[in-house]
């Protein structure tokens, strides 16, 4: 049986080395990865297949950056003569990027079966590109394997076919489980003087909390006055930094006291400085799983989070926007102990991808 796994932007390699970890220890499988290239430099890719454990990709399509309708163009049109030179029996996609909805489109046309892992999470935001990319990519796949039973729920309300939807459990937290050992090295947190449970993470890159004037002299404002209280660590995603620059305001943020601006950290570093901080602010999808499981209090900048779990059972406590009034009161109470407690989601048990393995191996043969 040979799999052909798509990877694309930061997002995508946590899920899919568990899962190309979990296809190698058969021998009926033959596990490929096709890397898009979405995210294409050291900091957002190339680290993450050394740190992951991944092999080289078998195909590379260095696609680039672009306007959403450019690189969909970009990953068809070169993903294609790949599929049908390959023939795979599978190709699977995981999450909602631009590479997730324009490889699953590709291989339907082609009449290749797909895959979608971390299928069913809605924001009941169409607003974001995830979300049409989700939809889209949910109602042409022939396997759909889910985090959580609401998203189960979503797509029987979506009129898919029970028999596609298999709840799995989640890939990302596959690879936070086999990497406990190495992110409880406490060596990141000396080299920013950082001591445990002391001090806050910050990252921010949606275009609802970034792209405007209004919204970086908010966050600016938000990060001073926390600063005040706690050393906050600030990983710094090249939309933001080049936001920050477009309105002169990068400065600014380089000049508030307490305040430590990194470039983006690799995965290791990254879940070692989570696993240890006090609090985590944030706009960002896996980082609402990664706190929950690892039982760190996170405060998310958004209208609407795809994944409630995190809210309804884990740690996350999700604000409708990027007011600083309101989120200082938030990390004023966390900072002071009074923690809402969370629990780890079923089937977050590190069996992800086996489960998904084991699926694959009885719908294939």
């Amino acid at each position: 049986m040979k799999i052909i796994s798509i990877v694309g932007a930061r997002p995508n390699f946590m899920k899919v080395a568990p899962l190309h970890r979990a296809f190698k220890q058969n021998n009926s499988i033959q596990s490929k990865i096709i890397h898009t290239g979405q995210h294409f430099d050291r900091a957002m890719s190339t680290i993450f297949f050394e740190e992951l454990e991944l092999p080289e990709p078998d195909y590379f399509l260095g696609v680039g950056s672009g306007t959403h309708s450019i690189i969909t163009a970009k990953i068809m049109t070169a993903i294609e003569p790949i599929l049908q030179s390959e023939l795979p029996d599978l190709v699977i996609v995981v999450g909602d990027v631009t590479s997730t909805l324009a490889c699953a489109l590709v291989a339907n046309r082609n009449g290749i079966p797909v895959a979608h892992v971390e299928a069913g999470l809605r924001s009941f935001d169409r607003s974001m590109p995830e979300e049409i990319n989700r939809l889209l990519t949910d109602q042409i796949s022939d396997l759909l394997f889910t985090t959580e039973r609401l998203a189960t729920d979503h797509l029987m309300k979506e009129n898919i076919s029970p028999d596609k939807i298999h709840f799995v459990g989640n890939c990302m937290i596959d690879s936070l489980h086999y990497y406990q050992k190495k992110t409880s090295d406490q060596s990141i947190l000396k080299q920013f003087n950082l001591l445990p449970a002391s001090y806050v993470i910050m990252t921010m890159h949606r275009p609802s909390n970034v792209d405007t004037l209004e919204g970086l002299q908010k966050l600016i404002r938000l990060l001073s006055v926390i600063c005040t209280m706690r050393t906050v660590l600030l990983p710094l995603h090249p939309r933001t930094k080049d936001r920050l620059n477009h309105f002169g305001l990068l400065n600014t943020l380089t000049q508030i006291p307490n305040l430590i601006i990194t470039e983006p950290l690799g995965y290791i570093e990254f879940i070692t400085l989570i696993r240890y901080s006090q609090l985590i602010l944030t706009d960002s999808g896996g980082v609402q799983e990664e706190t929950t499981y690892l039982g760190v209090p996170c405060l998310t900048f958004r209208k609407s989070t795809e994944r409630p779990i995190t809210v309804d059972v884990g740690t996350n406590i999700l604000l409708d926007d990027l007011n600083p009034e309101v989120a200082i009161h938030h990390v004023r109470e966390i900072l002071d102990g009074h923690i809402k407690q969370g629990q780890i989601p079923e089937l977050w048990d590190g069996q992800a991808a086996f489960r998904i393995r084991d699926i694959l191996l009885n719908q294939f043969g």
